[in-house]
């Protein structure tokens, strides 16, 4: 018996000193030497305990088959210029948003396009073919199965793209997170200050677009609404630093996009040759080759580089480009450059995102909230401990240490590496609530002895009774509280996803605590002080 009480002394008393630990950086300041060689991280606080910027976004789905659609257009127009395909069309047009047609010369054409073209565009079928006044009309539209994947996975990617630009903003621990099907939550803890260049950082698309200058079109013209066919108006925005005017220079470009920033790997904000601030982009391998087959296929034409829809840079192609790097000049400020490049190495959003709700959360009303979530907690803790000291005597004064180790160990866990939850106050209502129901499994176990205690059994075989009936009770019903917790940690948000961490955390501590370490000091004063009447 003495020996299974040491170790069992052992166990706590290498958890308590480890909880200690892993809790003390959240309650003091701590030494160089601290950080070096143990746990440093203080409890990480929700937006309501600390403020900061919480978000909420819509993806633009249908954003994202266009631009599909829009690919496989141009992937189409490729195929049938092809040396060895070569089918005569007049024009390809979007008709919806998940289809386009083709306008081939005459009928003639269908079996060649069926054949080298419809083939090599998977997720895509003819919906019809009929004559027009142009000639033969084909229409092509993607597959239902693959329009729902598209869009699944333009928000996946859109949570993982978002996550990892504001992981560069510098923000402590911020949470990205899926809401429904096309939502997404972010909450920025402790971001105050720059708010608007974090929405901006985060909403933009960041649609990088390389196209060709019509030079032999007429851009006048154009402005009076003359567009030629497969063209378009897109502007430069250039602001001057000292009178903040903004000077828009139109250019008349070809719609086809040559090339996308999704070959990017990389992007940095660098000083260029005039001491202006560019943006230095270097491609992948399939990038790479691509811009060295356009810059040669397109010397001493201008190539306009494009993002979201704004003209950066239109410079005229001197020479085939090869290496897989170039540069994005447009008169950037610092600050400027370097928010560009953090978008683009992230790589753009697979659609557009609509901000549905933004709301700031001030540091004045989470330290009220810290305040009273704190009173709240240590006013619960003392009624207990009061109630179980009156009411079960000395017994009770055993459950209430257990308490007391009860909470300290929950924050241990929740700051523990591996695990770093956050402590929202919902959260606090879990400690709350996990302390009733620490304190609740003494009571069943208490209840337990005092039957046997009536039923004529000695203090110590009362005790053993008592926890070996009271174990199956206390285990079923925290392990169903657990499984009816557990679903709200994955699919729960915010609020509702703090009070489950806290309230699980509880759980599993409170059983140790419960069963483990009141045993164990029930068992020592047995052992130690020859106990003849127990005070309970």
């Amino acid at each position: 018996m003495t020996q299974n009480l040491q170790w069992r002394g052992a166990v706590i008393l290498v958890v308590l000193i480890a909880g200690v630990f892993l809790i003390y950086p959240s309650i003091g300041p701590v030494p160089e030497v601290w950080s070096k060689y143990l746990p440093a991280s203080p409890i990480r606080l929700g937006l309501d305990l600390q403020g900061g910027l919480h978000m909420v976004l819509e993806v633009q789905t249908e954003k994202a088959v266009e631009t599909v659609v829009d690919q496989t257009m141009a992937e189409v127009s490729a195929l049938m210029k092809e040396p060895d395909v070569k089918i005569r069309y007049t024009d390809v047009e979007r008709v919806s948003p998940s289809s386009f047609k083709v306008i081939l010369k005459d009928a003639a054409q269908e079996v060649l396009f069926d054949s080298m073209v419809l083939d090599k565009i998977p997720n895509f079928r003819k919906l019809s073919g009929e004559p027009v006044s142009e000639g033969y009309a084909i229409t092509v539209g993607m597959d239902q199965k693959a329009i729902d994947e598209t869009k699944r996975q333009s928000v996946r990617q859109a949570v993982d793209t978002i996550r990892n630009r504001v992981d560069d903003l510098g923000v402590a621990e911020p949470d990205v997170v899926l809401h429904g099907e096309d939502r997404i939550i972010v909450q920025l803890p402790g971001l105050r200050e720059d708010t608007n260049r974090a929405i901006d950082i985060i909403k933009r698309t960041a649609r990088l677009e390389f196209k060709l200058v019509d030079e032999k079109g007429d851009l006048n013209a154009a402005l009076k609404g003359q567009i030629p066919p497969g063209d378009e108006i897109l502007y430069q925005l250039d602001r001057n630093p000292r009178t903040g005017a903004v000077t828009r220079t139109p250019y008349l470009l070809k719609k086809q996009v040559l090339m996308t920033g999704d070959v990017l790997t990389d992007a940095r904000p660098r000083t260029g040759q005039d001491a202006r601030w560019v943006v230095a982009i270097e491609f992948n391998r399939r990038g790479a080759q691509l811009f060295d087959r356009i810059t040669g296929d397109h010397v001493r034409e201008r190539l306009a580089i494009i993002l979201d829809n704004r003209v950066y840079s239109a410079p005229v192609i001197n020479e085939r480009i090869g290496g897989g790097r170039a540069e994005i000049s447009g008169r950037f400020t610092p600050e400027e450059a370097s928010d560009l490049a953090l978008i683009l190495r992230h790589g753009s959003l697979p659609a557009p995102v609509q901000i549905l709700e933004t709301r700031s959360v001030g540091p004045s009303l989470g330290a009220d909230s810290i305040k009273l979530g704190r009173n709240a907690v240590v006013l619960g803790l003392v009624l207990v401990m009061i109630f179980m000291a009156i009411y079960y005597k000395w017994s009770g004064v055993v459950a209430d240490i257990a308490l007391i180790l009860n909470l300290l160990l929950i924050f241990a866990v929740m700051v523990a590496p591996g695990l770093r939850a956050t402590l929202t106050l919902p959260g606090l209502a879990g400690v709350a609530l996990t302390m009733g129901m620490a304190v609740d499994a003494n009571v069943v176990i208490f209840e337990r002895i005092r039957e046997e205690l009536r039923a004529g059994k000695s203090p110590r075989a009362a005790l053993e009774v008592g926890y070996a009936r009271a174990f199956s009770v206390i285990f079923d019903s925290n392990l169903t509280t657990l499984l009816a917790a557990l679903p709200l940690i994955q699919f729960g948000t915010g609020p509702i996803k703090g009070f489950a961490v806290t309230l699980c955390v509880g759980l599993l501590v409170s059983l140790f605590t419960a069963l483990f370490v009141t045993r164990f000091i029930f068992d020592y004063v047995f052992e130690n002080m020859r106990v003849r009447r127990m005070s309970i």
